[in-house]
């Protein structure tokens, strides 16, 4: 499945799932995208994935019917291309804080794919305060396709945690600045995205959010929990 497919399948209403391939392995991502995940993202900020990682897995995940979802660690726009070059399907870009951050890099996208730019997908990270502030100018840039509301970060931009202890809710201020940034996302006939869990999903899908970034951590502690207990009873 290429951009084109899931900005297809959201202009229609459908909600996506991308789901989080922690180790750079091309069969755990071809094995969540065989478990339904429409996409699998594939984090250059925090993991470990190579250039040539990032083809290899790519070319599987599409084998498999699902997406790529790249996340560099910067708006550098030699890096935007190069991962472009080494075929995602979609570039999820960090800390896009005004319209002339947002401009570049879809000016990056088109550059770098001038001939079918079209099959990705662009997708701008919101991650603080002031960007939430400038969202309305930046949801005027032609070309991004999501608006990705990331609370981790945003909670550490607002001066707590970047996750709360598991199977606790983000504190309700948190809360109610990423409701703010979606709400102007809807507002301005726009994509919106956010991180949530199984709980959360629910709250966020009624607001409108129909881009949905999943931990595969949560379902593998689960597993482990009952496992344990299990064995332990």
């Amino acid at each position: 499945m290429n951009g084109a497919q899931l900005r297809e399948l959201l202009r229609r209403g459908d909600c996506l799932s991308m789901l989080t391939a922690h180790y750079a392995s091309p069969g755990h991502a071809v094995r969540l995208t065989e478990l339904g995940a429409d996409a699998i993202f594939l984090d250059c900020e925090h993991g470990t994935w190579s250039f040539e990682d990032i083809r290899l897995t790519a070319q599987a995940i599409r084998g498999a019917g699902g997406a790529a979802i790249v996340r560099p660690d910067c708006h550098q726009r030699s890096l935007l291309i190069r991962y472009l070059n080494a075929g995602a399907d979609a570039l999820m870009v960090p800390m896009v804080e005004n319209a002339a951050e947002a401009r570049a890099i879809v000016d990056a996208v088109r550059y770098g794919c001038h001939a079918d730019h079209d099959k990705r997908l662009v997708i701008a990270m919101i991650e603080t305060v002031a960007a939430i502030e400038r969202l309305d100018e930046m949801l005027a840039v032609d070309g991004i396709d999501v608006f990705f509301v990331g609370p981790g970060d945003l909670s550490q931009n607002m001066g707590f945690a970047p996750a709360p202890p598991f199977g606790e809710p983000r504190p309700q201020v948190v809360q109610y600045k990423i409701g703010e940034a979606v709400a102007k996302i809807r507002r301005a006939g726009k994509i919106a995205g956010t991180l949530a869990t199984l709980a959360e999903l629910p709250h966020w899908r009624a607001q409108g959010v129909q881009f949905f970034y999943v931990h595969s951590d949560p379902f593998l502690r689960r597993g482990m929990t009952d496992l344990t207990g299990l064995l332990a009873g």
